[in-house]
This record gives structure tokens, sequence and C-alpha cells, in this order.
């Protein structure tokens, strides 16, 4: 008996308990909704005017304009290669030296030859010094100073032709000793020291990428628009110098690969750009004052279509928009809201129309 009315009593207790809790939870619901719903944290920003580039990107490549081979232009065996790839050289840098003896020799020989020929141009013009004297005593004929004045005038012509026989073996020998043309880096080494070259041998090749060319496709549907001239930034992966330049030209036919228009421009001496490397571009087909632009996170997707919440007191207020170019992080608003409407950036995913927004940044309250 004792234990049914235990039992009783604990039934009793528990049926109190849940009639409390049960009232409890209706008064937290009656007093949640008498309070709304729980205010979103947001950041926002004004609609400003700004311009905007209409722009076309693609991606090329980049050609060395600078590139010699340097070459033997006389015929020799090389004494020293002084230089190997992959080295850096400057302009009037040695590269490489010829054996020059051969030249040396055939020098000492046209000096020989000039020496003769000045002692005979000395005696002749004596000869004839004496003819003329002998003429006026008429001595002997006219005819005999006229040779000698031949034989003088073919001597003089002689001693002209070896001393420019001397000015180019002087030539040949100066070019025993071989300079770089320009800046560059030693690209492939291909002689060695203790080889014979003949003139027109290649001995060593230059990479030099102060003036390097960019070769862009762009698509065949913005060939109308593309023209020398037009402003381009590009960028390559080898650098982190950004370039900007101009259209040089158009190539003139259609690549039937890929129906793309082939543009090129020049890149000028940029630490860090280099041949051979692939350079992004954006070409700015148009420039338009007066856009519309706001973050791109502004712009949600909703069964309304592409919506921006616009702030009104504490609140927001969906409002359509049709949007148009992007750039940089932001997207221009076309149609559906108007300069300086103070619109929600962080946090708009969350909103609907209506809903009630805390402002994270005070000084951005409309």
């Amino acid at each position: 008996m004792q234990r049914f009315f235990s039992l009783t009593v604990l039934t009793l207790l528990t049926g109190i308990l849940f009639a409390c809790g049960a009232k409890d939870e209706n008064a937290d619901k009656q007093q949640a909704n008498k309070n709304g719903p729980k205010p979103t944290l947001v950041t926002v920003t004004t609609v400003q005017n700004a311009q905007v580039e209409m722009t076309e990107d693609g991606i090329g490549s980049l050609e060395g304009l600078v590139d010699p081979t340097l070459t033997a232009e006389v015929a020799a065996r090389i004494i020293k290669v002084y230089v190997s790839p992959g080295d850096t050289v400057k302009q009037g840098q040695l590269i490489a030296t010829l054996d020059p003896t051969e030249f040396n020799l055939q020098e000492r020989e046209a000096q020989a030859e000039v020496a003769r020929i000045e002692a005979l141009l000395t005696n002749q013009t004596k000869t004839v010094a004496r003819n003329q004297a002998l003429v006026d005593k008429k001595f002997i004929s006219q005819n005999a100073v006229d040779t000698s004045l031949a034989d003088q005038k073919v001597l003089k012509e002689q001693l002209v032709a070896a001393k420019a026989r001397i000015n180019t073996i002087r030539n040949s020998t100066g070019k025993t000793r071989i300079f770089a043309p320009t800046d560059g880096v030693v690209e492939k080494k291909i002689v060695d020291t203790g080889e014979y070259v003949k003139i027109g041998d290649p001995i060593v090749q230059i990479i030099s990428n102060k003036l390097l060319r960019a070769y862009i496709p762009f698509p065949e549907r913005v060939g109308s628009q593309l023209k020398a001239g037009l402003k381009l930034r590009l960028t390559t992966p080898t650098s982190n110098n950004s370039v900007e330049t101009v259209i040089r030209e158009l190539k003139p036919l259609i690549t039937a690969s890929n129906r793309s228009i082939i543009v090129i421009a020049d890149v000028k001496n940029v630490a860090g750009w280099q041949a051979g490397a692939s350079v992004n571009a954006s070409v700015i087909l148009a420039e338009r004052a007066g856009a519309m632009m706001v973050p791109e996170q502004c712009v949600v997707l909703r069964p309304a279509g592409q919506v921006v919440y616009v702030v009104k007191d504490k609140q927001v207020q969906q409002t359509v928009v049709t949007t148009g170019a992007r750039q940089n992080g932001l997207v221009e608003i076309t149609d559906g809201l108007q300069v300086n409407d103070v619109v929600v950036v962080d946090g708009a995913g969350f909103l609907t129309d209506k809903a009630p927004i805390k402002i994270a940044d005070k000084s951005a309250t409309p």
C-alpha cells in the first residue's frame, strides 16, 4: 500500500513539472515573437559613378627580337672562348679570341711591299726631274718625259693599293677578337678552344631580353574592335612587373586552326621578362565614364533574378537589378539602382526582403 502511494505522488510531481516547462516554453516563444527576428550583421557601401573599361583577355607568347648568333668573320683557329651557357654578358665584352698569327705575317709582307714601292717611287720621281731638265735643254724629246710621268703615276697607285691592303689585313686581325653586340645571356656555346672555324661558322648564341615581341591571339568576334594603338596591359609568370603598352599591329590573316586574330605588341627592357615565356594580355576595347559600380558580393541570385539589398532605415529592400561589365571585383549596375543608394555588401547572401539589419561600420550608415 505504501509503495502504491509513493508511485502516485511521483507521477503527480512529474506531471506538474511538464506543465511548468510547457508554460515557460510558450512564454519564451511569445517574448521572441514580440521582439521580432534578430538583425543580421552586415557591411554597406554607397553606389558611386566610376569609369568602366570594356576589355578582352588573351594568352600569348613572347619572342626575343635580339638573339644574335656570333659567327667567325675570318678563317682561323680558336684560341679561347671566354663564356659558357647561362653566363650573363654585357655589350662590348670579349667573347672569344681567334689566332691572329697568319694575319700578322700578311701585314709584315704588305708593309715590305709598301716599302719597296716607296723606294721605286722615289727613284722614279728623280728620273722625271732629270728628264724634264734634259727636255728643257732640248737633249731629249717630250715623249721621254711623258713616259717617265706615266710610270711615276703607276707607282703611286700601286703604293695606294699596298697601303689599302695593310688596312684590310689589320681589319681582319681585329676580327680575331669577338665581342658581345648587346647585353644578354649565353644560350649556346657552339665551338670551343682549339677548333678551326671558317668564315660564317657560328661560335656563340646570345639571348637578349631588351626587346621582346608579344603575340597574343584574340577571338575573331572582337576583330572589328581591334586596331593598332589600343592600350594593352601585359603580365608574365616570370616577373612581378606588369607592362602597359599598345597594339603595334595585327596579323592580316585569321588563324585557321582556332579562328583567332593575332595581336602584336613590343615589350622593351623590363626586368624579369624572358623570351619564350607566356604572356597574359588584356586589351582595352572601350572606356565609359559614369557607370554605377558596386562590389560583386552585393549582387545575389534570388527567384526574382539578380537582386541587391538597399538599406532603408534599419531594414533592407530587395531590388531587382540588371548588371553590365565587371572589372577588378566590381560589377556595373545598368538598371535598378541610383547613385548614392546604400547597399549591403557582406551578408547580402543571408538576407530577404524587409529583413532587419545591423550595420557593422557605423560610419557607412545612411
